[in-house]
């Protein structure tokens, strides 16, 4: 009998466990509760004459008499998604996608409303927006920010939104992965298998406790509809770039002056490590805080501030958040040698990228090499205008990759080989000379400037 009560007992108590992270009733509660702080948003753009403009039809056309129909008028862009309130005074967080073309804004609330907006200010690094309702004085439903950080794979979490101009429509799922880059600078999103679709973008996704642990951006989809993996901005991302731009107008991230990347598995060898960690520094803005601090390119950052560095995005990050003129101390792995800098901060400048062209193999000639599976030559004039090489590169031209070689992934036609193994080569045969000391299987470590941006890359022989 005792058994068997402590066996009830254990039923009890995990039952009561679940209910408290599974809602028994369902999400209806949630939903009546979260919804009223939702809203659809509509962003309509005017095009002018130069921008889409029905166009006159020719003479004797026989849709001719449709000019004096049309005339002048400008046609309208519309496009659909959502947000959420986030105090009583109305200020709205969505996606800068969904308004960043819009002459016009408006917001409709589950009360069938429709209102004018402002825009307080837009990040379209982060894809974030901040938009101000315009009303007589009220309350409006609102809800709060939660901790992205604490979310789980595997948690519960609901989204509400516009999709397909469906406004208030639920949909419900679970965290399915965390830390997800897609190739924004600061990308560390959450994944869940939430059915997120077109006019959902800008919507909050929700954990069990109703707080907003996500902004609803983008979904993988080969059809372009929800297959079951959409990715929302954390709230740890997400607070701080609001609070910003409600302050400010604009976002205020940190600078330091370097550009950094992953350590994978090879170049981990090749540095010395037992396992991919850190941020390897392959370019340094002359000037800059951390030319001033004394970083070196093929640093490796090991640590800032208080933080360990994982990988290349976690340094992207912290520097990002960190606060405008704040000292701090950055430990790297400089030839296997520990250093220990400090660098004060500055504020960055954004920047648009630049548009790379990707260049064609050409055929190999005279006086080339191949080693490592790259054919290399001398950097002379004529290279220069048939590789379209950066005026400041120098060193040794790559002017083809074996595509079968462990070089086909990390080198490009038109790379120069700067250094080998921290060691300038200016010319072939001194690239020769330092390749030569490596046996098949080995891994050399090279720098390469690419288009004006130095880069690493470990190449097995």
């Amino acid at each position: 009998m005792r058994i068997l009560a402590a066996f009830l007992s254990f039923i009890v108590l995990t039952g009561a466990a679940a209910a408290q992270r599974f809602p028994a009733e369902g999400f209806a509660d949630l939903n009546d509760r979260l919804a009223p702080a939702v809203v659809n948003i509509s962003s309509a753009q005017r095009l002018g004459d130069d921008e889409g403009n029905m166009p006159d039809f020719p003479e004797g056309s026989p849709l001719e008499r449709f000019n004096e129909f049309f005339g002048d008028a400008p046609r309208i862009a519309n496009s659909l998604g959502s947000g959420f309130i986030i105090d009583p005074s109305g200020t709205v967080v969505t996606n800068n996608h969904v308004i960043e073309n819009g002459d016009e804004i408006e917001v409709t609330l589950t009360d069938g409303r429709t209102l004018s907006t402002t825009l307080i200010g837009r990040d379209p690094v982060t894809d974030l927006a901040v938009l101000q309702i315009q009303s007589a004085d009220e309350d409006f439903p609102y809800v709060s920010f939660g901790d992205s950080d604490a979310a789980r794979v595997g948690d519960w979490v609901i989204a509400i939104g516009n999709p397909f101009g469906f406004g208030g429509s639920l949909t419900a799922g679970v965290v399915s992965a965390r830390g997800r880059d897609v190739g924004g600078r600061y990308d560390d999103y959450l994944q869940s298998d939430v059915a997120i679709n077109t006019g959902n973008s800008g919507g909050p996704l929700f954990n069990l406790d109703g707080d907003v642990i996500g902004i609803n951006t983008l979904i993988y989809s080969p059809t372009g509809a929800s297959v079951g993996i959409s990715f929302s901005v954390p709230s740890a991302i997400a607070e701080r770039v609001v609070g910003q731009l409600i302050e400010y107008g604009e976002t205020r991230r940190g600078w330091l002056g370097v550009s950094v990347q992953n350590v994978d598995s090879d170049l981990a060898e090749s540095l010395g490590l037992s396992a991919p960690r850190g941020a390897l520094v392959r370019r340094i803005t002359a000037g800059g805080p951390a030319a001033d601090a004394g970083l070196q390119e093929g640093d490796l950052v090991l640590s800032f501030d208080t933080f360990d560095i994982v990988d290349d995005r976690m340094f992207s990050r912290l520097v990002a958040e960190t606060e405008i003129g704040r000292r701090v101390q950055i430990r790297v792995q400089r030839r296997g040698q520990p250093v220990t800098l400090a660098a004060t901060v500055e504020r960055l400048t954004e920047e648009r990228p630049e548009n790379r062209t990707l260049r064609t193999r050409p055929e190999v000639e005279a006086g080339e090499t191949e080693m490592f599976g790259l054919t290399l030559a001398e950097l002379d004039a004529a290279s220069r205008r048939r590789f379209r090489v950066h005026p400041d590169a120098e060193g040794v031209l790559i002017v083809a990759v074996d595509p079968l070689s462990d070089a086909a992934a990390k080198a490009r036609p038109g790379d120069v080989i700067t250094e080998i193994a921290y060691t300038p080569v200016e010319t072939l045969a001194e690239a020769v000379t330092v390749l030569e000391e490596y046996e098949d299987g080995e891994v050399a470590l090279f720098q390469l400037n690419r288009g004006g941006q130095f880069v690493f890359q470990s190449i097995r022989r």
